[in-house]
């Protein structure tokens, strides 16, 4: 593929992840949250362009901070997430402001590092992008999916003052089944 279709995965890729993580919805931790950033990994590594010949030392060093802002980004982002368990045990997850904050500081972090590359004379392929954008997506489901299997093992905590659920009682009461006459 080229360069042009790698970048358009690249942002497709982010645009739906992000998009998916800003609404609500349901954490299942036993499905393959791996399987995308292997996938985006796999795609990376199959060619040539991930290191420049011409600039080797530099261009390592600049594919070893993209996977370190890669992992800082997905763990940013992981535990800026809010996870809850329901009362009838399903997992939600949906991303906070904070999280916003992770995705634009990595972004702003990435194209520092594309400037640096540029200035050092680098030719910079697709493929480290993808690659951090695969170790970003990576640490933050093993994170989110850790977090999860902690509270699907955890009993349900019970509901605070104040955070707009109606205080339900400590155990179930029996309720009789016919309507009594006033």
């Amino acid at each position: 593929m080229s360069g042009f279709v790698d970048a358009l995965v690249i942002v497709a890729v982010a645009v739906l992840v992000i998009a998916r993580q800003f609404r609500t919805h349901a954490i299942d931790a036993e499905r393959r949250w791996w399987l995308a950033p292997a996938i985006l990994a796999v795609m990376a590594l199959r060619g040539p362009g991930i290191v420049d010949s011409h600039h080797r030392v530099e261009s390592l060093g600049l594919l070893v901070a993209e996977m370190a802002v890669g992992v800082a980004t997905g763990a940013g982002w992981a535990w800026s997430t809010r996870i809850w368990r329901a009362p009838d045990g399903v997992v939600w997850s949906r991303s906070t402001r904070a999280a916003a904050a992770v995705w634009a500081g990595g972004i702003a972090l990435r194209g520092g590092l594309f400037g640096l590359g540029y200035a050092l004379g680098v030719r910079q392929d697709s493929a480290p992008l993808m690659l951090g954008l695969a170790a970003t997506l990576l640490v933050r489901g093993g994170i989110t999916a850790r977090r999860a299997s902690l509270l699907t093992s955890s009993p349900a905590p019970a509901p605070t003052y104040g955070d707009g659920t109606p205080s339900a009682p400590a155990a179930p009461v029996a309720r009789p089944t016919w309507k009594e006459r006033v």
